[in-house]
């Protein structure tokens, strides 16, 4: 195996913990326009894709409709519900000083990305942030990783795949680059796990040892 240089993280669920709102931001949305039909564990299927493919499996002639009232709710409440995960700032500077490579790749719009990586500090460790706004095709597709790769010219035998949904796992094996599941994803770790991700990682700083970070 080459040596990891280069680490992928997707962001929401992953990074910072936004499981909260999103959960309340499809029940604010699905029960809007399909009253006291969802609970909090219908709604976890729709969690990973980007939102017009969820809603538009839905209802195709109210998708972009949906989705605005989804945003909005989003906006609205984005700070006051998401928190972080521990160890995650810490790792990320670990991987940041001893000079990762280090790119976000996720399937939100980029507003929305910049708002969560800027509520937790994150941002100045990110030079590569590719959105759903980058490209044609999201995760599970190879795109949103191969544009990553080539910002941070760096290439897939020496990358590694980190997100919380099998999307990033798939997306991973697709682009040919190494996949980590976190134990933590809402969808739960067995759910990962059917995926067959390289490594699963119980905590955050997991990822140090994974990449060869030395740690005391």
């Amino acid at each position: 195996m080459s040596k990891i240089t280069t680490v992928l993280f997707d962001l929401d669920g992953t990074l910072i913990n936004t499981n909260d709102l999103i959960i309340s931001s499809f029940l604010h949305t699905l029960n809007h326009y399909y009253p006291d039909q969802y609970t909090e564990k219908d709604v976890l299927p729709f969690m990973g894709p980007p939102l017009e493919e969820s809603f538009g499996g839905l209802n195709p002639d109210k998708v972009d409709e949906m989705c605005a009232h989804y945003r909005a709710f989003n906006h609205e409440h984005h700070d006051e519900l998401v928190t972080e995960f521990e160890g995650v700032y810490e790792t990320v500077e670990t991987l940041y000083k001893q000079g990762y490579k280090l790119a976000i790749v996720s399937t939100k719009v980029r507003d929305v990305v910049l708002k969560g990586l800027d509520l937790m500090n994150l941002r100045p460790f990110f030079d590569v942030v590719i959105t759903l706004d980058e490209v044609e095709n999201a995760k599970p597709h190879p795109e949103p990783i191969e544009k990553a790769l080539v910002e941070l010219g760096a290439s897939p035998q020496e990358a590694i795949m980190v997100g919380d949904n099998h999307h990033d796992i798939l997306a991973g094996k697709n682009a040919g680059v190494l996949s980590a599941g976190v134990a933590w994803s809402a969808k739960g770790r067995e759910h990962l796990a059917h995926y067959e991700p390289d490594f699963m990682l119980e905590t955050m700083p997991d990822l140090l040892k994974v990449v060869g970070v030395p740690t005391a």
